[in-house]
């Protein structure tokens, strides 16, 4: 975009030269920017719906072209504005107000609706409650000072959009952190500054079903917060319920419906003991599949010439120095200089993208022979594996390493305090494209090719006749096996929306997954074994069909 303005200017610039003959080129006015907004505003129609654009430009990426701060007064103090004119509805798509006059000897609570594509309005006695509403309490109106026998009052929904206006460094820290349906609630009594009332107002939000790891938080807009304001809580409580959200304040504002995903301290730190403490247990079966690994390719001679156990072995190696790198990542946080940091993050990074690769490569190699087993003869089979397991993953680090995508990865809990801070992705963009977006397609056909071999497996006719004691059994425990090669319990972080008790089911068999492969490895290739294993169908295969002669 910079290059297509910079070539945009000089084209003009040329143009204009042409037109002026020679002259002097005139100074164009420059374009009124209303989102760097003065001091010396004015509310009209027209500025209303200019400015109110800024709500959807002022994104992160474009903060230099927005004066935030004063956006902010702008539309904080519009509802001053209604309240010292007399109109009494405003009905436009970003704002919708209602103004009254109220009598402050009124004799029973006043509520009001607060549909969002309406305006809002008074819900008379006997009739149905909206599911978004606002509940004024009689004695709000009752202890304002001075002898009044009328007051006015203003409520305003105001639809802030995505941009930066009205996210404050609270919900910008926050990586996934929103306002609910990007709505506040204005409510204004008079010029008064109402605080610690005796009876709160109520608002009622209405939302959709809510994950367990979303918490929702009744906030109000404060100024006095920072140089430009930000969310608090201060006064305020939250009533959850089944599609709706009670929030119960002492005082009289702009109130919005926070939601956050959660994850307190407490449980951020039995996550990463759990990761760390199976991370090294991991390490140490590893380890020990990689001996015997290299004493069988001395004493079996199938070792020499059979690829199956070089993939299982790279697959090891990478899942190892994931292990390894996690524990210094997480155990050094975010601690040393900035490059430091990068560093660190692009390494594991690249660890995680290798084991990624090479469990997608396991599903291929297991596709090649169990389901189509003839005409699968490749030349240096292995050696172009590694060129893709281990090659993949540079290139995909150092685009993401250009774009400077690695730094500090911050995860706070409800009450916005760190739960957890590691080197790691600080663009989200490139981390659900070089993560999840990887992940996703590797897991997908590491899921359909075992379920193909699982179909095999119980369709091979001794399966089906029952020949053999336990045989399913046998068949059963060869697909739980070749489960752990393919990466299949890696799919529980699909399912860690349903709740903490998904993450920490995750958590504990992904850092248990180097056992797992271990296992599996004493039980097809250690010597003693081979009756049994020759028995499952896939180690027979195994045995009987090798696809490459280096």
């Amino acid at each position: 975009m910079a290059t297509a303005r910079s070539l945009g200017l000089l084209l003009f610039l040329l143009l204009t030269s042409d037109e002026n003959n020679g002259e002097e080129p005139r100074n164009p006015e420059e374009p009124r920017n209303v989102c760097r907004l003065k001091e010396d505003y004015e509310y009209n129609t027209f500025d209303l719906s200019d400015i109110a654009q800024c709500f959807t430009k002022c994104g992160q990426s474009d903060t230099n072209s927005c004066e935030v701060g004063n956006l902010q007064r702008y539309w904080l103090n519009y509802e001053s504005h209604l309240l010292e004119n007399s109109m009494e509805t405003v009905d436009m798509p970003f704002v919708k107000a209602l103004i009254q006059n109220i009598s402050t000897d009124v004799s029973e609570d006043l509520l009001y609706s607060l549909v969002p594509s309406q305006i809002p309005r008074k819900v008379m006695r006997g009739e149905e409650q909206p599911a978004d509403r606002v509940r004024l309490p009689k004695s709000l109106f009752g202890a304002l000072p001075g002898n009044r026998s009328a007051v006015r009052l203003a409520i305003t929904i105001l639809n802030i959009g995505p941009g930066n206006v009205f996210k404050g460094p609270r919900l910008l820290k926050d990586k996934g952190s929103s306002v609910l349906d990007n709505r506040m609630v204005g409510l204004s009594v008079g010029q008064m500054h109402a605080t610690g009332l005796s009876e709160p107002v109520e608002i009622t939000f209405s939302h959709q079903h809510q994950s367990p790891n979303v918490i929702l938080t009744c906030v109000f807009w404060d100024m006095a917060k920072g140089t430009t304001g930000d969310w608090d809580s201060h006064g305020c409580s939250t009533e959850p319920g089944d599609g709706r959200t009670v929030c119960h304040c002492d005082h009289l504002t702009f109130f919005a419906l926070l939601l956050r995903p959660t994850l307190d301290q407490a449980t951020a730190r039995t996550l990463t003991r759990i990761s760390q403490a199976g991370s090294a247990v991991s390490m140490i079966f590893l380890a020990f599949t990689m001996v015997l690994y290299v004493a069988f390719r001395f004493s079996l001679q199938r070792f020499k010439s059979e690829d199956a156990p070089k993939i299982h072995m790279a697959l090891s190696t990478s899942l190892f120095l994931l292990n390894l790198t996690f524990l210094i990542n997480v155990g050094s946080g975010s601690q040393g200089p900035p490059a430091s940091c990068w560093v660190r993050a692009a390494i594991f990074h690249y660890f995680l993208l290798c084991v990624f690769t090479w469990m997608g490569l396991e599903a291929f190699h297991l596709y090649l022979l169990v389901i189509k087993v003839f005409n699968t003869y490749f030349g240096h089979y292995f050696l172009k594996l590694s060129l893709l397991g281990w090659g993949l993953p540079v290139l995909i680090v150092i685009g993401a390493g250009s774009s400077n995508s690695y730094g500090v990865y911050t995860i706070r809990d409800q009450e916005n305090r760190t739960s957890l801070e590691l080197c790691w992705f600080q663009k989200e963009p490139a981390l659900y494209a070089t993560v999840h977006g990887y992940f996703l397609v590797t897991f997908l056909f590491g899921a359909v090719v075992l379920a193909m071999v699982a179909w095999k497996i119980f369709t091979l006719p001794s399966v089906t006749a029952g020949k053999g004691q336990g045989q399913t059994w046998k068949s059963v425990l060869t697909v739980l096996g070749l489960s752990s090669l393919v990466g299949v319990t890696w799919g529980l972080a699909v399912l860690t929306p349903l709740g903490l008790s998904t993450v920490y089911i995750f958590t504990l068999l992904n850092s248990l997954q180097g056992l797992f492969i271990f296992c599996w490895f004493i039980i097809l290739y250690f010597p003693t074994q081979s009756t049994t294993t020759s028995s499952s169908g896939t180690a027979r295969l195994d045995q009987a069909h090798s696809m490459s002669q280096e």
